[in-house]
């Protein structure tokens, strides 16, 4: 693991299957237990992962104070330019793009584009904002209608931000895949009485990705 100007960077044992460029949530850094704990499995699983910060969480790590997120245009150039930096500086493997909550949504919002321009494989979002918490008519789900590119969504069944009962009603484009953990919440953390645990949660999401990306190994 090494990190250099805003990356950190978990390579494998050999060479990767693939990258994982992973973006954080709105409010957790690139270095918190769900981001490090998530690219130690994939790592671990021949994924390359490549970690980084939208701006402002960037400026709240410089200077202590909380921000919030930039906006929606500012968030979309900053993945942009880690889509480009990592194709031209990391060995060539499969790309695939996403992220946490609002990294992931940012993630999916360019990936079409980049799927057209050979210039990644896929998206991945893990625990995907559907809508604001509280507001379930604020559908944020419009270009992924009609999405063609490969998209693994991994879900907690009782998400506040869109659970198993909600995202059935939506319509998603078939190329998306959903893999559902039970009792999971946005955070993919289920209750004690579910039998399961949060680490088991993430740990499946892990095998989910490496799975969805070796099965469009190129």
């Amino acid at each position: 693991m090494g990190g250099d100007q805003g990356w950190i960077v978990d390579t494998p044992a050999h060479e990767p299957v693939a990258w994982f460029l992973f973006a954080h949530g709105a409010g957790a850094p690139m270095d918190s237990d769900f981001m490090q704990a998530l690219a130690a499995m994939l790592s671990g699983q021949g994924v390359g992962v490549v970690r980084f910060e939208f701006p402002y969480m960037a400026e709240r790590r410089a200077s202590g104070k909380r921000r919030p997120p930039n906006k929606m245009d500012v968030l979309l150039a900053s993945f942009q330019e880690q889509i480009d930096r990592v194709r031209v500086e990391l060995p060539k493997a499969p790309l695939f793009i996403g992220g946490k909550s609002m990294g992931g949504r940012v993630a999916s919002m360019l990936v079409e584009e980049n799927f057209a321009q050979g210039k990644v494989a896929g998206v991945v979002c893990l625990g995907y904002p559907f809508h604001p918490a509280g507001k379930p008519e604020k559908l944020r789900t419009e270009h992924l209608l009609s999405l063609a590119c490969p998209a693994l969504i991994v879900q907690g069944t009782r998400d506040k931000l869109g659970d198993a009962d909600e995202v059935a009603g939506y319509g998603l484009s078939s190329s998306i895949q959903i893999h559902w953990l039970e009792d999971g919440d946005h955070d993919l953390k289920p209750r004690k009485a579910s039998g399961y645990s949060q680490q088991q949660h993430w740990r499946t999401a892990a095998d989910q990705i490496v799975t969805f990306m070796r099965a469009r190994e190129s």
